[in-house]
This record gives C-alpha cells, sequence and structure tokens, in this order.
C-alpha cells in the first residue's frame, strides 16, 4: 500500500501545484483585465476631453461668424442710408441747379449757375465718397473684430488636447 499511497500522494502534490498555476494564471488574467480596462477608460475620457474642446471652439467659432455678419450688415446698412441720402440730396441739387439755368435771363448768367452747380456737386461727390470709404473701413474693422484671436484659440485647443 505504501507504494499506492505514494501514487495517491503524488497525485495530489501534482493537482495542487496545478491548482496553483490556474490560480496564478487566474490572477494574471484578472488582473490584465483591470488594467486593460482602467487604460480603455482612461483613453476614452481623454477623448471626451478633447472631443469637448473641440466642440467648445467650434461654438465660439460659431459665435464669432454670428456677431460679425451681424455687424456686418450694420455697417452695410449705414453705407446704404449714406448712400440713399447723398443720391436724394443729389437729385434735389440737380433738379435746383436746373431751375435755376432754365430761368436765367442770359447764356453768361446760365453758363455761371451750371458751373456753380459742377464745381459743388463734384466737392460733394468727394465728400461723399470720403465719409463711405470711412464707413467702409469702420465696417471691416468691426465685422473682423470677433475673429481676432480665434487662431490663438486654435492653437490653444490643440496644445491643450495634445497635453491631455
Amino acid at each position: 500500500m505504501n507504494g499506492a499511497a505514494a501514487k495517491c500522494g503524488g497525485q495530489q502534490l501534482g493537482m495542487s501545484k496545478a491548482k496553483t498555476t490556474g490560480e496564478k494564471a487566474t490572477a494574471t488574467a484578472e488582473s490584465a483585465l483591470e488594467n486593460g480596462a482602467a487604460a480603455l477608460k482612461t483613453g476614452l475620457e481623454k477623448a471626451l476631453k478633447g472631443y469637448d474642446a473641440f466642440v467648445g471652439y467650434g461654438k465660439e467659432t460659431a459665435d464669432a461668424v454670428t456677431k460679425s455678419a451681424t455687424v456686418a450688415g450694420k455697417g452695410m446698412e449705414s453705407i446704404n442710408s449714406e448712400i440713399y441720402s447723398y443720391s436724394k440730396q443729389s437729385i434735389e441739387d440737380a433738379v435746383s441747379a436746373t431751375k435755376a439755368v432754365m430761368g436765367s435771363k442770359s447764356v453768361h448768367e446760365a453758363f455761371e449757375f451750371q458751373s456753380d452747380f459742377a464745381k459743388s456737386a463734384f466737392e460733394a461727390y468727394v465728400a461723399e465718397l470720403s465719409k463711405i470709404t470711412e464707413l467702409s473701413t469702420a465696417a471691416t474693422k468691426e465685422a473682423f473684430a470677433p475673429f481676432k484671436g480665434r487662431v490663438q484659440a486654435w492653437l490653444d485647443t490643440v496644445q491643450s488636447v495634445r497635453v491631455a
């Protein structure tokens, strides 16, 4: 029986080693699974933070476009209003000058009325061009103001995502 007992004891020892090896393998697999899940969770969190940063940048840029369009529209409105006022005044002046020329008593007097009108019309035209140029410049500066800093904001966003 001693031989049978030794054989049985050997089997138990082998089973014990197999059980220990199996437990170690199970523990290693569980540890790897936990580490993998943690790494996946961390990666997803970083990706979501990056996505949120880009969405925030996109929203801010959309707001800048909206503000710019609003300002540009108001600028065009003021330019159109100025052109309308000038055109109206120009037509009134032309009608008034025509009446003066038609009511003149001599050709010399008609020529003087016409010359005076041409001179004043040219001066008004030059002054109006200056006003429109100033309005256009101001409207352009105001329309582009919301975009100031958008490139730097983009670089900051990309850099913050890369670092995170």
